[in-house]
């Protein structure tokens, strides 16, 4: 199998440099097997595998086998190659229940939904010959926004003021995003902060990873709607809070003293949602918002259409009009 994929490379990639040629795969149901310099074959497509890809969270490094950073050998394109992988686990998000899942085909689905609608990563899906689903997806040049947001070496207040209402404005046209896959009765599934991407040169703001599913039965979308919170927390605050943040950042005890279990994500419990305790200058309507994700709600989003109702409208009094 060597000498096949030696001669691929020697048509494709001349001057591709390697020690070592693998295999071809034209099933990719044993996806931990295939490594640096195997081809994955589609049809009559090639890919050179490269590496694994990993998933870098919480200061982890996590290795990510069934996605792959390869090259496209016929037309030279690096892309990613998502192999087909299931789990399932449970979540809990204060009353609600929520059975978690992940599904290559609904992320297929929903590429050809999004084809050419630069909100979201492109790709198309292909199966191998035994029927797994692989992704085929282009690579987006950037960061995710809230390493972007990060990076703004400013204070908090000069940021919130100079920088995050052009940031909240952007934001808002992901959440409408989100609402045209709801819309087309579609979920994201996983919408978190790194799976927002800001691209590089357009500054356009990219989701990615569509293979997670849900199911909850009180309201179809909400997990999406609960991450969308989540990430406009991350945003507004400039920074995820808890004690030990609040801590390091130096923020005077009198205030980390009013604190109460109330001020808390519904979501993630240590998490800090009530930003305008900490920065007394967050507008009242914009808090109101957020407080819609802490323990102490008694009325959640129940759509992406109720979030961008408010967020409008906070941007609008933010921006003085």
């Amino acid at each position: 199998m060597s000498s096949e994929v030696r001669d691929l490379l020697r048509k494709y990639l001349p001057d591709y440099k390697s020690t070592r040629f693998g295999k071809i795969y034209t099933d990719t149901t044993e996806f931990m097997n295939i490594d640096h310099s195997d081809v994955i074959k589609l049809g009559n497509q090639h890919f050179l595998v490269l590496k694994n890809e990993a998933e870098r969270r919480f200061g982890l490094v996590d290795p990510k086998y069934w996605v792959k950073r390869g090259k496209h050998l016929e037309s030279g394109q690096p892309q990613i190659l998502k192999l087909a992988f299931y789990e399932k686990f449970p979540m809990n998000i204060g009353p609600f229940k929520i059975e978690c899942y992940r599904s290559p085909r609904k992320e297929a689905r929903i590429l050809e939904l999004v084809k050419g609608d630069m909100r979201f990563m492109q790709g198309c899906s292909n199966n191998d010959e035994v029927g797994n689903n692989v992704r085929v997806l282009d690579i987006i040049r950037g960061k995710r926004l809230d390493i972007v947001v990060y990076n703004i070496s400013v204070d908090h207040k000069t940021y919130f003021y100079e920088y995050f209402p052009d940031i909240l404005e952007k934001y808002i046209g992901s959440c409408e995003a989100i609402k045209f896959l709801h819309d087309h009765d579609e979920k994201h599934g996983d919408v978190r902060r790194d799976h927002l991407w800001v691209e590089s040169g357009t500054g356009d703001y990219r989701w990615i990873d569509f293979d997670y599913a849900f199911e909850l039965y009180e309201n179809p979308f909400g997990l999406d709607v609960f991450g969308l919170g989540s990430i406009l927390i991350y945003l507004v605050g400039k920074a995820n809070f808890t004690m030990q943040t609040l801590l390091d950042l130096k923020i005077e005890h009198s205030i980390l003293e009013t604190l109460n279990s109330g001020d808390y994500s519904v979501v993630i419990g240590n998490r800090v949602v009530n930003v305008r305790k900490i920065y007394s200058y967050i507008p009242e309507s914009l808090n109101n918002i957020l407080m819609h994700f802490s323990s102490s709600s008694t009325v959640y989003y129940e759509s992406v259409d109720e979030l961008l109702f408010d967020m409008r409208r906070c941007l609008k009094e933010i921006r003085g009009l």
